[in-house]
């Protein structure tokens, strides 16, 4: 079996292939970090250097040749950008691939969304797949909405391959490169101090990232799927955020840090605000709508789908996924 991993030199797509390579499988790797293509092509994968976003029909064609599936796990995931650079990376590289792979015949393709297309602004528990937020609440949001409407599109059109798509909440995990920066990098600028709304008192779910590349794994050899579905997958544990940070940087990695805790109507507009000065300098902000909503609001996802069709359980308890995490920040030297 040999399999196109996108995004492969980063967060889901990196753990994806070394899971892959581990298991003996042919993996053809495409990314952009080229110091990280190189780990990679050591352990064995066939790495191409591509930016999706600018990749041409052609050069799709040539990715997804003598493939058996395609883990399209390449965006650009960010809290705040401009809304031509999410649609070029995360609408037109979607569409791109899935045609190349559609035309090409490739058996399988698992493209990776995101919750955030339900994301509104409300507090809700045990969210079905069918919910969409009536107004996306980032460019992000829409974008990755846009991505499946594409996978839809492919699914008419090439009936002959399996197309899946799964919907993960949060990654955590080695090598990510979105949540766990941004969180230590908070910790450094106010000397262990966490501003919070509700003190970070949001229920959430959130998901390892290796029981994310399962449910990918899943879907890749899972027979008699619907062709299309869409999976939310977690570590199917809820918390409280506050419970999980207590976790990772005292009892994991032994940090000192209290959590402070901000009306929100302030940081939301504090976010405002600094939207306002990041579209002049075109810096992200250190702050967001989007992202000071994400930690306000409990979000909870409903794993029934995914439980009954995909036989997904997680393989790695969140206790356990945290754990594995904190180990490779210390390898990493944290």
């Amino acid at each position: 079996m040999k399999v196109l991993v996108t995004g492969a030199t980063s967060g889901l797509g990196r753990n994806a292939t070394a899971w892959l390579l581990e298991q003996g499988w042919q993996v053809r790797a495409v990314g952009r970090n080229l110091e990280a293509g190189a780990a990679l092509q050591q352990l064995g994968a066939d790495f191409v250097s591509m930016d999706l976003g600018h990749a041409s029909p052609e050069d799709g064609l040539r990715l997804v040749a003598g493939c058996d599936a395609v883990w399209h796990c390449a965006a650009r995931s960010a809290p705040w950008g401009a809304a031509h650079d999410f649609h070029r990376d995360n609408v037109q590289a979607t569409r791109m691939l899935a045609q190349a792979a559609g035309q090409q015949g490739v058996p399988r393709f698992v493209h990776i969304s995101t919750p955030a297309v339900y994301f509104d602004f409300q507090h809700h528990l045990m969210l079905p797949e069918s919910y969409r937020a009536r107004r996306f609440s980032s460019h992000y949001a829409h974008s990755k909405w846009q991505a499946e409407q594409e996978i839809t599109q492919a699914v008419a059109q090439y009936p002959g391959t399996q197309w899946s798509m799964l919907r993960p909440r949060g990654l955590y995990g080695p090598h990510d490169r979105v949540i766990l920066p941004r969180l230590l990098q908070q910790l450094d600028r106010k000397r262990g101090i966490l501003r919070l709304p509700r003190g970070g008192q949001a229920i959430c779910d959130l998901s390892f990232v290796h029981n994310v590349v399962h449910a990918m794994h899943l879907a890749t050899t899972q027979a008699n799927l619907p062709n299309g579905a869409v999976f939310n997958i977690s570590d199917q544990q809820p918390r409280t955020l506050a419970e999980m940070l207590h976790q990772l940087l005292q009892q994991e990695l032994g940090l000192h840090y209290r959590i402070r805790a901000l009306p929100y109507p302030l940081l939301y507009g504090l976010a405002t605000l600094l939207e306002g000065l990041a579209s002049v300098t075109h810096k992200e902000p250190l702050l967001t709508r989007y992202s000071v909503g994400a930690v306000c609001f409990d979000m909870t996802l409903d794993a029934s789908q995914a439980r009954s069709l995909l036989g997904y359980q997680p393989r790695f308890t969140q206790q356990q996924g945290i754990a594995h995490t904190a180990a490779w920040l210390r390898q990493q030297g944290f």
